[in-house]
């Protein structure tokens, strides 16, 4: 065993996206039963392994020309805080400057408190827009 973490450009598979997603608590926000497709029309992937084991992921969906957005940025509790998540953000921005156009909007959504941690990669709240999302729900949007 080695001990270090190590960034691979590739899609989580279901199993390592289940296994992170339940991790960090999303179980209950996830359809599971799509996430496989999903993860196939993914523009970009990147995952952290530890010994073979993944401990964090991130990727990027959207059109590939004028919208990009930052999804699935996740990192196992017993590993946070040494540095994963900037790996992760490392390859996702080194993709995207590859790859978006000028001009191209990306976007994430941050959860409450990792702002700053976002703010360190260019991105900020920015005056006169607003984040918003709806879930499906029984056919309904709310």
């Amino acid at each position: 065993m080695n001990n270090e973490y190590k960034a691979v450009l590739r899609m989580p598979t279901l199993a390592e996206y289940e296994t992170v997603c339940c991790a960090v608590g999303w179980r209950d926000f996830m359809n599971f039963d799509v996430a496989e497709e999903s993860l196939k029309q993914s523009l970009f992937g990147v995952v952290i392994l530890l010994d073979d084991e993944i401990v964090g992921m991130g990727r990027v969906i959207g059109d590939g020309k004028i919208y990009f957005y930052i999804q699935d940025v996740a990192v196992v509790p017993s590993h946070q805080n040494k540095g994963i998540g900037n790996l992760i953000m490392i390859e996702i921005t080194n993709f995207l400057k590859s790859n978006a156009p000028e001009k191209s909007f990306i976007g994430l959504f941050s959860s409450s408190g990792k702002e700053s941690f976002y703010n360190r990669f260019g991105f900020n709240k920015h005056e006169g827009m607003t984040g918003m999302f709806g879930v499906v729900h029984e056919s309904q949007i709310t």
